[in-house]
């Protein structure tokens, strides 16, 4: 047979997209995600592309778990590598992706414990028999803005010092990626959200944040959250696993919250789409735990 008859070989088979909405009950609220359980045949270039395709803040790629990670959990088969693409570029950790992965995973396999090998390191998650699913954060960890970065970050915004509580201090907060955190002095400031998303980018960029997590404290333990994502291509992300944790591990680290305490954070109101978010500061444990429900998206 010549090289010209040869028959073709067999064109790749797509992967198949899920797709979820973390945080919410509804397919209307919550953030929605991309979900690849099978990503074993890409390599960044196409998970990237998909990502892109996808257009959601984040799509989550799974692959077999590290040597360690299986020798671990043993032969449950329910540990993996997950990676994470948001449009326009791969981030370490993305919490609500998370939370949706693991509800689809737990509506194939059945709820109970499932653990991620993620670039920031191992996240373990649970989901229970409610498809509630609960995961637990690397470590947290914070650091300070100076006053230049802070003011050129303010200028972005479009925001002013007095707008900022004093009470929540601004510092960068760490559960997986760098977040800076900004409390809004009242809730009209929060719902006012109309920044520089070119200044802003560049700025995020330079200081290796993946979001802000712009806050208004309601209560002691009730919170109104947004995080605008430029670095991702994404105006604002709906709902924020990643920035929950973070917060959560900044208002422990600052004694602002007491170990044991159990925060409430919406998400998504001013955007149409919202969420809820629990996070758990745990007694026993410095990692954060940040729960919620994923539906899937027909």
């Amino acid at each position: 047979m010549s090289e010209q008859q040869q028959p073709a070989a067999p064109a790749a088979t797509a992967p198949e997209i899920l797709r979820y909405t973390a945080f919410s009950t509804s397919p209307d609220g919550g953030n929605p995600a991309g979900v690849v359980l099978d990503a074993g045949g890409l390599d960044a270039e196409a998970r990237q592309r998909i990502a892109a395709e996808v257009g959601y803040s984040e799509t989550a790629f799974l692959t077999p778990p590290p040597p360690e990670l299986a020798a671990e959990v043993g032969s449950s088969g329910r540990a993996f590598t997950i990676r994470y693409h948001s449009p326009e570029a791969e981030v370490d950790f993305c919490g609500h992706a998370t939370v949706a992965t693991a509800v689809a995973l737990a509506e194939r396999h059945g709820p109970g414990n499932y653990a991620f090998a993620t670039r920031a390191g191992v996240v373990p998650v649970t989901v229970d028999d409610e498809l509630r699913a609960t995961l637990t954060s690397v470590p947290p960890r914070i650091s300070d803005i100076t006053d230049v970065d802070l003011t050129a970050v303010l200028e972005a915004l479009r925001w002013s010092p007095a707008d900022l509580d004093p009470a929540l201090p601004a510092r960068i907060a760490y559960a997986g990626n760098d977040h800076l955190v900004l409390a809004a002095a009242t809730r009209a400031r929060l719902a006012d959200l109309d920044y520089d998303f070119d200044a802003l980018r560049a700025l995020m960029l330079r200081l290796g944040l993946t979001t802000l997590q712009l806050v208004w404290r309601e209560s002691e333990t009730v919170f109104h959250v947004r995080d605008p994502f430029p670095v991702g291509g994404v105006v604002e992300d709906p709902a924020t696993g990643a920035a929950a944790a973070a917060f959560g591990g900044y208002l422990r680290l600052l004694d602002l919250a007491p170990d044991g305490a159990v925060l409430t954070l919406h998400q998504g109101e001013d955007m149409g789409r919202p969420g809820l978010l629990t996070v758990t500061l745990p007694e026993d444990d410095p990692r954060i735990h940040v729960s919620g429900t994923a539906t899937a998206l027909r």
